[in-house]
Protein backbone atom coordinates (compact mmCIF):
# COMPACT_ATOMS: atom_id res chain seq x y z
CA UNK A 1 0.00 0.00 0.00
CA UNK A 2 1.23 3.64 -1.22
CA UNK A 3 1.44 5.72 1.58
CA UNK A 4 3.09 9.27 1.85
CA UNK A 5 6.89 9.86 2.09
CA UNK A 6 7.71 12.63 3.86
CA UNK A 7 11.10 14.08 1.23
CA UNK A 8 10.36 17.69 1.45
CA UNK A 9 12.31 19.81 4.25
CA UNK A 10 12.90 23.23 4.17
CA UNK A 11 16.85 22.51 5.39
CA UNK A 12 19.90 22.99 3.38
CA UNK A 13 23.06 20.44 4.53
CA UNK A 14 26.16 21.99 6.02
CA UNK A 15 28.24 19.90 8.36
CA UNK A 16 27.43 16.68 7.90
CA UNK A 17 25.28 14.92 4.66
CA UNK A 18 23.98 12.55 7.40
CA UNK A 19 22.27 15.30 9.89
CA UNK A 20 20.39 16.95 7.03
CA UNK A 21 21.14 16.25 2.93
CA UNK A 22 18.71 18.71 1.63
CA UNK A 23 19.70 20.35 -1.32
CA UNK A 24 16.95 22.72 -3.28
CA UNK A 25 18.61 23.95 -6.58
CA UNK A 26 16.66 26.80 -8.51
CA UNK A 27 13.21 25.69 -6.21
CA UNK A 28 11.86 27.45 -3.18
CA UNK A 29 9.05 26.63 -0.61
CA UNK A 30 5.89 27.33 0.07
CA UNK A 31 3.97 26.44 2.91
CA UNK A 32 0.45 25.78 2.62
CA UNK A 33 -1.93 27.84 4.93
CA UNK A 34 -4.80 24.94 4.27
CA UNK A 35 -2.62 21.92 2.62
CA UNK A 36 -4.67 19.40 0.57
CA UNK A 37 -2.24 17.20 0.08
CA UNK A 38 0.98 18.22 1.37
CA UNK A 39 1.65 21.28 4.06
CA UNK A 40 4.89 22.13 1.65
CA UNK A 41 4.82 23.15 -2.02
CA UNK A 42 7.99 22.77 -4.02
CA UNK A 43 8.13 25.91 -6.72
CA UNK A 44 10.34 26.79 -9.84
CA UNK A 45 12.25 30.11 -9.31
CA UNK A 46 11.87 32.62 -12.03
CA UNK A 47 14.10 32.46 -15.07
CA UNK A 48 15.68 35.34 -16.87
CA UNK A 49 14.07 36.99 -20.37
CA UNK A 50 16.72 39.15 -22.02
CA UNK A 51 15.28 43.21 -21.89
CA UNK A 52 18.48 45.18 -22.86
CA UNK A 53 22.15 45.41 -23.84
CA UNK A 54 24.76 47.46 -23.14
CA UNK A 55 27.55 45.55 -24.43
CA UNK A 56 30.57 43.88 -22.87
CA UNK A 57 31.35 45.71 -19.98
CA UNK A 58 28.67 44.26 -16.75
CA UNK A 59 26.33 47.61 -14.92
CA UNK A 60 28.40 48.95 -11.93
CA UNK A 61 24.86 50.67 -10.99
CA UNK A 62 21.09 49.93 -10.99
CA UNK A 63 18.28 52.39 -10.40
CA UNK A 64 14.87 53.30 -11.40
CA UNK A 65 13.07 56.84 -10.94
CA UNK A 66 9.85 58.22 -12.44
CA UNK A 67 10.09 56.66 -15.66
CA UNK A 68 13.21 55.83 -16.44
CA UNK A 69 15.92 53.15 -15.15
CA UNK A 70 19.46 54.28 -15.01
CA UNK A 71 22.45 52.12 -15.56
CA UNK A 72 26.09 53.21 -15.18
CA UNK A 73 27.96 50.81 -17.19
CA UNK A 74 31.82 51.55 -17.39
CA UNK A 75 32.18 55.03 -17.56
CA UNK A 76 28.56 56.26 -19.22
CA UNK A 77 25.34 56.81 -17.11
CA UNK A 78 22.58 55.70 -19.37
CA UNK A 79 19.00 56.15 -19.09
CA UNK A 80 16.35 53.95 -20.08
CA UNK A 81 12.94 54.55 -20.75
CA UNK A 82 10.24 51.84 -20.98
CA UNK A 83 9.97 51.31 -25.00
CA UNK A 84 13.84 50.09 -24.43
CA UNK A 85 15.12 53.50 -26.09
CA UNK A 86 18.77 54.17 -24.34
CA UNK A 87 20.12 57.36 -24.00
CA UNK A 88 23.61 58.73 -22.85
CA UNK A 89 23.17 60.93 -19.99
CA UNK A 90 27.12 61.51 -18.78
CA UNK A 91 30.46 60.38 -18.50
CA UNK A 92 32.09 59.36 -15.20
CA UNK A 93 36.19 59.79 -14.20
CA UNK A 94 36.26 56.01 -13.05
CA UNK A 95 35.58 52.79 -15.23
CA UNK A 96 35.45 49.91 -12.41
CA UNK A 97 33.91 48.92 -9.13
CA UNK A 98 30.10 49.33 -8.08
CA UNK A 99 28.61 53.09 -7.54
CA UNK A 100 26.04 53.78 -4.90
CA UNK A 101 22.96 56.23 -6.41
CA UNK A 102 20.06 57.73 -5.32
CA UNK A 103 17.41 60.51 -5.93
CA UNK A 104 16.42 63.55 -4.22
CA UNK A 105 13.39 64.20 -6.21
CA UNK A 106 14.89 66.15 -9.25
CA UNK A 107 19.14 65.29 -8.71
CA UNK A 108 20.15 61.55 -8.85
CA UNK A 109 23.30 61.51 -7.06
CA UNK A 110 26.22 59.02 -8.17
CA UNK A 111 29.34 58.36 -5.65
CA UNK A 112 32.40 55.65 -7.13
CA UNK A 113 34.70 55.72 -3.67
CA UNK A 114 36.58 58.91 -5.16
CA UNK A 115 34.38 61.42 -7.01
CA UNK A 116 30.64 62.41 -7.12
CA UNK A 117 28.27 63.10 -9.75
CA UNK A 118 24.68 64.78 -10.08
CA UNK A 119 22.48 64.09 -12.87
CA UNK A 120 19.37 66.73 -12.77
CA UNK A 121 16.30 65.09 -14.10
CA UNK A 122 14.66 68.43 -15.14
CA UNK A 123 17.41 70.24 -17.15
CA UNK A 124 19.30 66.90 -17.84
CA UNK A 125 22.83 68.34 -16.98
CA UNK A 126 25.17 66.02 -15.68
CA UNK A 127 27.88 67.23 -13.74
CA UNK A 128 30.86 66.35 -11.94
CA UNK A 129 30.71 67.55 -8.25
CA UNK A 130 33.42 70.26 -8.00
CA UNK A 131 32.84 71.74 -4.26
CA UNK A 132 36.22 71.11 -2.61
CA UNK A 133 34.42 70.61 0.45
CA UNK A 134 33.28 67.53 -0.81
CA UNK A 135 34.91 64.47 0.76
CA UNK A 136 34.82 61.43 -1.89
CA UNK A 137 32.11 58.77 -0.62
CA UNK A 138 32.02 54.96 -1.23
CA UNK A 139 27.79 55.02 -0.59
CA UNK A 140 25.24 57.72 -0.28
CA UNK A 141 21.62 57.76 1.19
CA UNK A 142 18.96 60.58 1.22
CA UNK A 143 16.80 61.64 4.25
CA UNK A 144 14.52 65.32 4.68
CA UNK A 145 16.34 66.79 2.14
CA UNK A 146 19.51 65.96 2.67
CA UNK A 147 22.00 63.94 0.54
CA UNK A 148 24.11 61.79 3.27
CA UNK A 149 27.34 60.50 2.67
CA UNK A 150 30.29 58.62 4.13
CA UNK A 151 34.01 59.96 3.80
CA UNK A 152 36.31 56.75 2.58
CA UNK A 153 38.12 55.07 5.46
CA UNK A 154 36.67 57.26 7.91
CA UNK A 155 33.86 56.87 11.03
CA UNK A 156 32.88 60.37 9.45
CA UNK A 157 29.36 61.09 7.52
CA UNK A 158 28.45 63.99 5.50
CA UNK A 159 25.25 65.70 4.40
CA UNK A 160 24.83 68.10 1.45
CA UNK A 161 23.12 71.26 1.25
CA UNK A 162 19.24 70.96 1.52
CA UNK A 163 17.84 69.53 -2.02
CA UNK A 164 20.98 70.35 -3.45
CA UNK A 165 24.20 67.77 -4.14
CA UNK A 166 26.36 69.99 -5.79
CA UNK A 167 26.92 71.94 -1.91
CA UNK A 168 28.70 70.70 0.46
CA UNK A 169 30.10 72.32 3.64
CA UNK A 170 33.20 70.86 5.71
CA UNK A 171 31.72 71.68 8.74
CA UNK A 172 28.75 69.40 8.18
CA UNK A 173 29.91 66.39 9.25
CA UNK A 174 29.54 64.03 11.94
CA UNK A 175 31.24 60.99 13.58
CA UNK A 176 30.52 57.43 14.07
CA UNK A 177 30.61 56.88 18.17
CA UNK A 178 30.03 53.42 19.49
CA UNK A 179 33.35 52.21 17.84
CA UNK A 180 36.14 53.36 16.56
CA UNK A 181 35.87 51.49 12.75
CA UNK A 182 35.18 53.55 10.03
CA UNK A 183 31.65 53.51 8.31
CA UNK A 184 31.19 50.65 5.81
CA UNK A 185 27.73 52.41 4.72
CA UNK A 186 25.24 54.56 5.30
CA UNK A 187 21.29 53.89 4.43
CA UNK A 188 18.38 55.66 5.31
CA UNK A 189 15.21 53.09 6.46
CA UNK A 190 11.96 54.11 7.94
CA UNK A 191 13.10 57.63 8.84
CA UNK A 192 16.37 56.97 10.79
CA UNK A 193 19.68 57.11 9.69
CA UNK A 194 22.15 54.05 9.90
CA UNK A 195 25.53 53.93 10.11
CA UNK A 196 27.46 50.62 9.24
CA UNK A 197 30.97 50.17 10.18
CA UNK A 198 32.46 47.09 9.88
CA UNK A 199 32.02 45.52 13.91
CA UNK A 200 29.33 47.97 15.11
CA UNK A 201 25.81 49.69 13.94
CA UNK A 202 24.74 53.18 15.02
CA UNK A 203 21.23 54.82 14.39
CA UNK A 204 20.60 58.62 14.36
CA UNK A 205 17.39 60.06 13.72
CA UNK A 206 17.15 64.35 12.40
CA UNK A 207 17.16 66.42 15.90
CA UNK A 208 15.90 69.53 13.81
CA UNK A 209 19.09 71.32 15.24
CA UNK A 210 19.80 74.44 13.09
CA UNK A 211 23.74 73.58 12.76
CA UNK A 212 23.69 69.87 12.19
CA UNK A 213 20.41 67.93 11.76
CA UNK A 214 21.10 64.68 13.23
CA UNK A 215 21.61 63.05 16.68
CA UNK A 216 22.81 59.68 17.42
CA UNK A 217 19.87 57.86 19.01
CA UNK A 218 21.20 56.92 22.83
CA UNK A 219 21.06 52.92 23.64
CA UNK A 220 20.62 52.34 19.39
CA UNK A 221 23.76 50.85 18.69
CA UNK A 222 24.81 47.08 18.19
CA UNK A 223 27.82 45.18 17.97
CA UNK A 224 27.58 43.39 15.23
CA UNK A 225 28.12 45.75 11.65
CA UNK A 226 28.40 44.91 8.00
CA UNK A 227 30.74 42.17 6.73
CA UNK A 228 30.11 42.91 2.87
CA UNK A 229 29.04 46.99 1.73
CA UNK A 230 26.86 45.23 -0.85
CA UNK A 231 24.94 42.68 1.05
CA UNK A 232 23.02 44.96 2.51
CA UNK A 233 19.16 46.41 0.74
CA UNK A 234 16.08 46.80 2.18
CA UNK A 235 14.09 43.48 2.72
CA UNK A 236 10.42 43.29 2.94
CA UNK A 237 9.54 45.68 6.02
CA UNK A 238 12.76 45.67 7.44
CA UNK A 239 16.99 45.91 5.75
CA UNK A 240 19.01 42.16 5.44
CA UNK A 241 22.45 41.89 5.26
CA UNK A 242 25.57 40.06 5.93
CA UNK A 243 26.44 40.67 9.65
CA UNK A 244 29.70 40.55 11.34
CA UNK A 245 31.49 41.33 14.99
CA UNK A 246 34.51 40.62 16.84
CA UNK A 247 33.89 37.05 17.12
CA UNK A 248 35.18 36.82 13.52
CA UNK A 249 32.36 34.49 11.62
CA UNK A 250 29.66 36.15 9.63
CA UNK A 251 25.55 35.25 9.22
CA UNK A 252 22.88 36.83 7.26
CA UNK A 253 20.28 38.76 8.86
CA UNK A 254 17.83 41.38 9.12
CA UNK A 255 17.05 44.27 11.54
CA UNK A 256 14.46 44.17 13.76
CA UNK A 257 14.53 47.45 15.57
CA UNK A 258 17.35 47.72 17.29
CA UNK A 259 19.05 44.06 16.83
CA UNK A 260 20.17 42.02 14.11
CA UNK A 261 18.69 38.83 14.09
CA UNK A 262 20.08 36.33 12.01
CA UNK A 263 18.53 34.31 9.55
CA UNK A 264 20.92 31.79 8.22
CA UNK A 265 20.80 28.54 9.78
CA UNK A 266 23.87 27.06 11.36
CA UNK A 267 23.98 25.00 8.69
CA UNK A 268 24.44 27.76 6.44
CA UNK A 269 26.73 29.74 8.32
CA UNK A 270 28.79 26.66 8.32
CA UNK A 271 29.04 26.87 4.34
CA UNK A 272 29.29 30.46 3.96
CA UNK A 273 32.29 30.80 6.71
CA UNK A 274 33.98 28.52 4.57
CA UNK A 275 34.39 30.36 1.75
CA UNK A 276 37.49 31.71 1.03
CA UNK A 277 36.45 35.96 0.81
CA UNK A 278 32.97 36.88 1.85
CA UNK A 279 33.44 40.67 1.95
CA UNK A 280 33.20 40.72 -2.06
CA UNK A 281 29.30 39.05 -0.80
CA UNK A 282 26.05 41.11 -3.06
CA UNK A 283 22.77 40.85 -2.18
CA UNK A 284 18.97 42.46 -3.88
CA UNK A 285 15.97 41.75 -3.03
CA UNK A 286 12.42 41.47 -4.87
CA UNK A 287 8.82 40.35 -4.66
CA UNK A 288 6.83 37.33 -6.34
CA UNK A 289 3.92 35.60 -5.89
CA UNK A 290 3.90 36.73 -2.32
CA UNK A 291 6.92 35.78 -1.27
CA UNK A 292 10.15 38.34 -0.19
CA UNK A 293 13.00 37.35 -1.90
CA UNK A 294 16.65 38.18 -0.44
CA UNK A 295 19.32 37.03 -2.99
CA UNK A 296 23.29 36.56 -2.29
CA UNK A 297 25.85 36.03 -3.96
CA UNK A 298 29.17 35.11 -2.73
CA UNK A 299 31.59 35.89 -6.14
CA UNK A 300 34.91 33.90 -4.21
CA UNK A 301 33.21 30.53 -3.62
CA UNK A 302 33.70 27.31 -5.44
CA UNK A 303 37.09 28.39 -7.19
CA UNK A 304 35.81 31.48 -8.30
CA UNK A 305 32.74 30.33 -10.01
CA UNK A 306 30.59 31.58 -7.53
CA UNK A 307 27.76 30.85 -5.55
CA UNK A 308 24.52 32.11 -5.23
CA UNK A 309 21.40 31.61 -2.36
CA UNK A 310 17.96 32.99 -2.05
CA UNK A 311 15.93 33.12 1.01
CA UNK A 312 12.32 32.97 1.45
CA UNK A 313 10.51 34.47 4.24
CA UNK A 314 7.02 32.62 3.43
CA UNK A 315 8.67 29.30 4.76
CA UNK A 316 12.33 30.69 6.47
CA UNK A 317 14.16 28.47 3.80
CA UNK A 318 17.16 28.66 1.68
CA UNK A 319 17.81 27.41 -1.90
CA UNK A 320 20.86 27.58 -4.29
CA UNK A 321 19.99 29.50 -7.28
CA UNK A 322 22.21 29.47 -10.80
CA UNK A 323 24.09 27.03 -10.97
CA UNK A 324 25.40 23.67 -8.22
CA UNK A 325 28.82 24.84 -8.15
CA UNK A 326 27.87 28.43 -9.82
CA UNK A 327 26.56 31.86 -9.12
CA UNK A 328 23.09 32.76 -10.46
CA UNK A 329 23.72 35.52 -13.43
CA UNK A 330 21.47 38.36 -11.60
CA UNK A 331 23.89 41.07 -10.23
CA UNK A 332 22.01 44.29 -9.60
CA UNK A 333 18.10 44.75 -9.16
CA UNK A 334 15.84 47.44 -10.06
CA UNK A 335 12.09 47.66 -9.28
CA UNK A 336 10.40 49.65 -12.25
CA UNK A 337 6.82 49.43 -13.17
CA UNK A 338 6.17 46.63 -10.65
CA UNK A 339 8.73 44.47 -12.50
CA UNK A 340 12.14 43.45 -11.48
CA UNK A 341 14.70 43.83 -13.33
CA UNK A 342 18.00 42.67 -13.01
CA UNK A 343 21.97 43.24 -15.03
CA UNK A 344 24.48 40.10 -15.61
CA UNK A 345 27.47 39.54 -13.83
CA UNK A 346 29.96 39.34 -16.46
CA UNK A 347 28.52 41.57 -19.41
CA UNK A 348 26.21 44.29 -20.12
CA UNK A 349 23.12 42.75 -20.43
CA UNK A 350 20.12 43.02 -18.14
CA UNK A 351 16.77 40.63 -17.50
CA UNK A 352 13.75 40.91 -16.43
CA UNK A 353 12.96 37.95 -13.47
CA UNK A 354 9.69 36.17 -14.52
CA UNK A 355 8.14 33.38 -13.44
CA UNK A 356 6.89 32.59 -16.67
CA UNK A 357 10.25 32.06 -18.06
CA UNK A 358 11.69 28.68 -17.93
CA UNK A 359 15.21 29.17 -18.68
CA UNK A 360 17.54 31.95 -18.37
CA UNK A 361 17.97 34.20 -21.48
CA UNK A 362 17.76 30.70 -23.46
CA UNK A 363 20.30 28.70 -20.88
CA UNK A 364 18.93 25.43 -19.13
CA UNK A 365 17.71 26.19 -15.66
CA UNK A 366 19.02 22.58 -13.62
CA UNK A 367 15.92 22.78 -10.94
CA UNK A 368 17.17 19.65 -8.15
CA UNK A 369 16.04 18.20 -5.29
CA UNK A 370 17.96 16.28 -2.64
CA UNK A 371 15.35 14.43 -0.04
CA UNK A 372 14.89 14.64 3.74
CA UNK A 373 16.60 11.27 5.18
CA UNK A 374 14.28 8.02 4.99
CA UNK A 375 15.92 5.74 7.74
CA UNK A 376 13.84 2.13 8.31
CA UNK A 377 16.15 0.67 11.02
CA UNK A 378 16.49 -2.03 9.29
CA UNK A 379 17.02 -3.00 5.82
CA UNK A 380 13.68 -2.20 3.76
CA UNK A 381 12.66 -2.53 0.37
CA UNK A 382 10.82 0.03 -1.53
CA UNK A 383 8.38 -1.70 -4.22
CA UNK A 384 6.79 1.16 -5.69
CA UNK A 385 7.04 5.55 -5.35
CA UNK A 386 5.58 8.00 -7.13
CA UNK A 387 6.20 11.71 -7.18
CA UNK A 388 3.16 14.20 -7.53
CA UNK A 389 4.24 17.13 -9.74
CA UNK A 390 2.21 19.32 -11.69
CA UNK A 391 1.64 17.21 -15.14
CA UNK A 392 0.95 17.84 -18.37
CA UNK A 393 3.06 20.94 -18.66
CA UNK A 394 4.81 19.73 -21.75
CA UNK A 395 5.94 21.59 -24.58
CA UNK A 396 4.60 21.38 -28.11
CA UNK A 397 7.33 20.30 -29.78
CA UNK A 398 11.32 20.49 -28.90
CA UNK A 399 13.19 20.07 -25.82
CA UNK A 400 10.12 19.50 -22.98
CA UNK A 401 8.15 18.56 -25.00
CA UNK A 402 7.86 15.18 -22.87
CA UNK A 403 9.14 16.22 -19.60
CA UNK A 404 11.03 14.00 -17.74
CA UNK A 405 12.48 13.83 -13.94
CA UNK A 406 15.23 11.69 -12.82
CA UNK A 407 15.61 10.07 -9.89
CA UNK A 408 19.04 9.00 -7.80
CA UNK A 409 18.89 7.05 -5.02
CA UNK A 410 21.57 7.17 -1.97
CA UNK A 411 21.80 4.24 0.48
CA UNK A 412 24.73 6.02 2.42
CA UNK A 413 23.35 8.33 3.99
CA UNK A 414 23.45 10.93 0.83
CA UNK A 415 26.97 10.77 0.40
CA UNK A 416 26.92 9.01 -2.69
CA UNK A 417 23.17 8.50 -5.58
CA UNK A 418 23.17 5.61 -7.43
CA UNK A 419 21.85 5.43 -11.44
CA UNK A 420 20.16 7.89 -13.01
CA UNK A 421 16.61 6.85 -13.68
CA UNK A 422 14.10 9.00 -15.88
CA UNK A 423 10.18 9.11 -16.02
CA UNK A 424 7.72 11.55 -17.99
CA UNK A 425 5.75 13.47 -16.36
CA UNK A 426 3.32 14.44 -18.80
CA UNK A 427 3.17 15.76 -22.27
CA UNK A 428 1.13 18.60 -23.04
CA UNK A 429 -2.61 18.00 -21.23
CA UNK A 430 -1.63 15.44 -19.75
CA UNK A 431 -2.59 15.87 -16.19
CA UNK A 432 -3.47 12.79 -14.94
CA UNK A 433 0.71 11.69 -15.85
CA UNK A 434 2.68 10.41 -12.51
CA UNK A 435 6.55 10.16 -12.60
CA UNK A 436 6.31 5.78 -11.06
CA UNK A 437 9.75 4.56 -10.05
CA UNK A 438 9.41 0.60 -9.43
CA UNK A 439 11.62 -2.06 -7.43
CA UNK A 440 14.28 0.41 -6.43
CA UNK A 441 15.97 -2.15 -4.29
CA UNK A 442 16.75 -2.32 -0.19
CA UNK A 443 18.19 0.00 2.06
CA UNK A 444 18.89 1.28 5.90
CA UNK A 445 18.55 4.37 4.93
CA UNK A 446 17.05 6.21 1.94
CA UNK A 447 17.73 9.76 0.61
CA UNK A 448 16.57 10.82 -2.91
CA UNK A 449 18.09 13.31 -5.90
CA UNK A 450 15.12 14.36 -8.62
CA UNK A 451 16.11 16.64 -11.02
CA UNK A 452 14.54 18.36 -13.62
CA UNK A 453 16.48 20.16 -17.02
CA UNK A 454 13.28 20.89 -19.50
CA UNK A 455 12.35 24.14 -19.56
CA UNK A 456 8.65 23.71 -18.37
CA UNK A 457 6.92 24.75 -15.06
CA UNK A 458 7.72 22.90 -12.06
CA UNK A 459 5.52 22.41 -9.33
CA UNK A 460 6.50 19.44 -6.54
CA UNK A 461 3.61 18.54 -4.49
CA UNK A 462 3.70 14.51 -2.55
CA UNK A 463 5.65 11.90 -2.75
CA UNK A 464 4.44 8.50 -2.14
CA UNK A 465 6.13 5.23 -1.53
CA UNK A 466 5.67 1.85 -0.22
CA UNK A 467 8.43 -0.14 2.04
CA UNK A 468 8.07 -3.41 2.87
CA UNK A 469 11.02 -6.19 4.35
Amino acid sequence: MLKPVPLFGIGVTGKSVNVNAQERLNLYCELQTDPETNTLAIYGTPGLAAESNYGSNPARGAYSMGDYKYYVVSDTLWQEANDGTMTNRGTLLTTGGKVSMIDNGTQIIIVDGTYGYIYNTVTLVFAQITDVDFPGADTVTFQNGYFIINRPGTGEFYISALYDGLSWDALDFATAESNPDPLVRVLSNNGQLILFGGISTEFWGDSGAADFPFARIGGSAIEWGLAARWSLCKYDNSLAFLRKNRLGQVQVCTLSGYNAVPISTPELDHVINSYPSVSDASAFAYMLGGHAFYQITFPSANDGDGQSWLYDNQSNSWSKVGGEFSRHRAELQVQYLDQSFVTDFENGLTYTLSEDVFTDNGATIVRQLISRHQPTGDFSKMGRMWLEMEAGVGLVSGQGSDPQVMLQISRDGGHGFGAEIWRSFGQIGKYRARAVWNALGRARDWTFKFRITDPVKVVLVAAWGAYGR
